[in-house]
């Protein structure tokens, strides 16, 4: 089960005769060579000597290219996959000591001034468009869900906490992040959400997003009763068991559904990082839903992934390597979008905000370590190499965008115009 798209071959290694004629690979060079020169990493050739020249600086982070030919060939053809493609392939590593995220968050701090202006000029020339096929009509929706959640249940058991939550946790700033229990904090989290929307005893909930069950359990503790949907086959089997061990069949009602297609009302609608699955063309459609399906008087909590406004704009139409190789589809939101969004298409207003991204890079760094650890399980569910370092990779990038603040993490009330005011 390698289950990962193709890494493709870039011409010039097709053809070896037109190495040297391959103009795009040399420009690939001389840009990275310019970031190396602005970014506090050192970039290592293979014999030895830095890109950009200079000498190897102590203490600094350090990045290996092992076959310089192939990675600048990658870079060439596609900046923004090519350099996750390269990892993949084994094109470039971290140096020895040096940690991949870590090596990764100096790039992050500098993500719109590391790369010359006058280079950034040509984006127009390099960048791609997401391919329709990746749009989340009802059909697409399944199709991008299942290529990332229907992976395997065993997949995500090896690295997730007992919850099974693949979400940020929520850690408790009080005390020391590195001693405190995962479970507790994805538990943390799972109330927070559910404080937000005044889930509580009788509450009729919809959950947009079901993940593997837990926050359904919990809010089915505090005496709601709960519709929560998801397009994984793999997920919602999973939940269905979760809730009927629990003793909670009767109250909690998994269902493999679109969330365009749900029905009737509900007091309270909670969906936790599903907004990034949607897509720019149907965030109206997402935010309809949820107005058309809050009872009078009901509350939405929505935790998201969030960039800022500008970067959203800059990026929004451009096919990255997270879109290629993770989530199909996929569009982080800005706090921005989702307002304007939902005061453009609903009754909806945003009436409170709880970031904690950092939080979000606590919780990555921990999947990450514990997906290296236990590596062998996973190899034994038949996953390959390649496989390996793309989700090493994801996982470590996600980690330094939201250690250096280039992505947040956040809990969104939404409640009607005026019902904030008449509540209070």
């Amino acid at each position: 089960m390698t289950a990962h798209p193709s890494i493709a071959q870039p011409i010039c290694l097709r053809r070896p005769a037109l190495r040297v004629l391959c103009l795009r690979a040399r420009l690939a060079r001389s840009i990275l060579a310019q970031v190396a020169q602005r970014v506090p990493v050192d970039v290592v050739m293979p014999d030895g000597s830095l890109l950009g020249g200079g000498a190897r600086t102590a203490g600094r982070p350090a990045l290996e290219i092992v076959r310089p030919g192939d990675l600048f060939e990658r870079l060439a053809h596609h900046p923004k996959i090519g350099i996750g493609e390269a990892y993949m392939a084994g094109d470039w590593r971290a140096a020895d000591g040096t940690d991949l995220a870590e090596l990764l968050v100096p790039f992050a701090e500098r993500m719109t001034t590391a790369v010359p202006a006058g280079w950034l000029r040509l984006r127009a020339f390099v960048d791609r468009r997401i391919p329709r096929i990746q749009e989340n009509s009802l059909l697409g929706s399944r199709r991008n869900i299942e290529a990332h959640y229907d992976l395997s249940n065993d997949l995500f058991a090896t690295f997730l906490d007992e919850t099974m939550s693949y979400s940020s946790a929520l850690f408790d700033e009080d005390q020391p992040l590195r001693t405190q229990s995962f479970e507790e904090a994805q538990l943390r989290k799972v109330h927070a959400i559910l404080d937000l929307a005044k889930v509580g005893q009788d509450t009729r909930l919809l959950e947009i997003g079901t993940g593997w069950g837990t926050l359904a359990l919990e809010a089915a503790r505090r005496g709601a009763t709960v519709t929560s949907v998801t397009l994984s086959k793999e997920q919602a089997a999973l939940a269905r068991e979760r809730a009927a061990a629990a003793g909670y069949a009767d109250t909690v009602d998994i269902r493999i559904q679109d969330y365009r297609e749900v029905e009737g009302l509900y007091d309270a609608v909670v969906s936790v990082e599903m907004i990034e699955a949607v897509g720019e063309e149907y965030w109206p459609a997402y935010f309809r839903t949820i107005d058309e399906r809050l009872a009078p008087g009901g509350i939405a909590a929505v935790q998201a992934i969030l960039m800022s406004h500008e970067r959203l704009l800059a990026t929004k139409h451009s096919y990255g390597w997270i879109q290629k190789h993770i989530f199909p589809g996929g569009l982080i939101p800005s706090l921005q979008a989702m307002s304007e969004t939902a005061e453009d298409e609903t009754a909806l207003r945003m009436t409170a905000v709880e970031p904690f991204g950092t939080d979000y890079a606590e919780t990555l760094r921990r999947w990450r370590e514990t997906f290296l650890a236990r590596w062998p399980e996973v190899e034994a569910l038949g996953f390959d190499e390649t496989f390996r370092r793309r989700w090493e990779f994801y996982l470590a990038y996600c980690e330094a965008g939201f250690a250096t603040g280039y992505l947040d993490v956040a809990q969104v009330r939404f409640e009607r115009e005026g019902a904030a005011v008449a509540a209070s």
